[in-house]
């Protein structure tokens, strides 16, 4: 190994150390970097409950974990289903077709049921579900 590649190493490996460090010190006091307990309190507002209504879902693209989307169940409608609509096939956003009441993906045509269930592939894998519940006027998801 030349002396120049092993420096490099030492380098990155150095920086590498550090990092752990960095991120702990940029952490403000009495802060912790561990997931968040599922609590009442790790709930958000995603919409409100006039929006579901009248458009039949709620898209937050600014959830804390990432777009979210909500519908109810086509069958009972006192149930809410709130699921991450990015396919896990490709990582398109899907789109909600509230006349055939499933998610439908632009890019390869993957379907999904309200609650986040693959109908039809290629999507080997369900979209990811959270909690939801509607307090007031708002509907509320929790952020885990």
């Amino acid at each position: 190994m030349k002396r120049r590649e092993f420096l490099s190493w030492v380098g990155v490996g150095g920086l590498a150390s550090f990092l752990p460090m960095a991120i702990a010190a940029c952490t403000p006091a009495g802060e912790s970097t561990a997931e968040v307990p599922n609590t009442p309190d790790s709930f958000e507002a995603v919409g409100t409950v006039s929006q579901l209504e009248a458009e039949g879902q709620i898209l937050n693209e600014n959830f804390k974990n990432g777009a979210i989307s909500v519908t109810r169940n086509p069958e009972d409608s006192e149930l809410l289903y709130a699921v991450n609509p990015t396919c896990t096939h490709n990582r398109c956003l899907v789109d909600w077709n509230a006349a055939e009441r499933k998610y439908i993906c632009p890019c390869h045509g993957a379907e999904y049921s309200p609650d986040g269930t693959v109908i039809k592939g290629p999507a080997q894998e369900n979209l990811p579900p959270y909690l939801v519940k509607i307090e007031g006027a708002q509907v509320l998801v929790q952020a885990i």
